[in-house]
């Protein structure tokens, strides 16, 4: 099987089967995870109306409410309402509560308010919670082990307090990785330190940390595949000194980063069955 293809799969399926393990610290896991939601069942959909969710987020994280907001409206059976939260008293069953956490290029404020958040309410009334970072959080010069190392106390922290709720764990988003005859020249050069490809290689290895500490133990959304893989199932990737990293596809983007209306929509039919499995 073609290498690149193969590490699609495994990544994919990082997202797909990670809640398929349970441990005895966590609430037991759903025997059905459903990764779109042309696969989850109407009466699975209604189930979403009774839970409590809660995202904090930046921008990236707005353009993928607003996707939930267009599948919902297409799918009335869904019945979840996006809610603006002031503050960590408003949140209700069949609410998808959010609010804009930290400040973008500041991921550690992020966890912190997060976590804040978490304390002052939303940890005794939400089943659901989870935090995305933003591709802006981290690049070439993020140490990546601190940053991880902070968000895993901060949640290993917050599941002990609050074991009623269930944390998700989101990947970091990528940007386009564009590969020039430029980059290409200095490959051929030697050179291994491409500014071109340099800001993802530290999304890709926050992310793997990310995997390789909760996959199969406890939820995760691989937000940063699901911006890889087209509609055709392949991954847009780049590899370097013969590693191969993901790449947002620039199907999905009006700018690199960002996601446009089929990347939005991608991302929050995933999510919301992530949800409704987890509901």
């Amino acid at each position: 099987m073609h290498m690149v293809k193969l590490l699609f799969i495994l990544a994919i399926g990082s997202f797909i089967g990670t809640l398929a393990v349970g441990c005895s610290s966590e609430p037991p896991h759903p025997k059905i995870i459903y990764k779109s939601l042309s696969e989850v069942p109407a009466d699975t959909l209604k189930k979403l109306q009774k839970s409590s969710f809660f995202f904090g987020h930046q921008s990236v994280g707005k353009n993928i409410l607003q996707g939930v907001e267009e599948l919902a409206a297409d799918n009335p059976q869904i019945n979840l309402k996006v809610v603006l939260m002031e503050n960590p008293a408003e949140i209700s069953p069949g609410t998808l509560g959010h609010t804009r956490v930290g400040e973008n290029t500041s991921p550690k404020m992020k966890i912190d308010e997060f976590q804040s958040w978490i304390e002052d309410g939303i940890g005794k009334q939400a089943d659901v919670a989870f935090l995305k970072l933003c591709y802006v959080d981290i690049d070439a010069d993020t140490d990546v082990a601190a940053l991880f190392n902070h968000y895993h106390q901060t949640m290993t922290d917050l599941k002990a307090r609050f074991p009623e709720v269930r944390f998700i764990h989101f990947t970091a988003p990528l940007t386009v990785s564009k590969t020039s005859w430029k980059t290409r020249l200095k490959k051929l050069m030697g050179k291994t330190d491409l500014w071109e490809y340099n800001d993802n290689i530290k999304r890709n290895a926050y992310n793997t940390l990310l995997r390789e500490t909760y996959q199969g133990k406890e939820p995760v959304f691989d937000i940063a595949a699901i911006e890889a893989t087209g509609q055709d199932g392949q991954p847009v990737t780049f590899s370097l000194e013969g590693k191969t990293y993901y790449s947002l596809n620039p199907a999905y983007t009006p700018d690199g980063g960002h996601l446009n209306e089929l990347g939005r929509r991608q991302v929050a039919d995933a999510l919301l069955a992530l949800l409704a499995s987890l509901s």
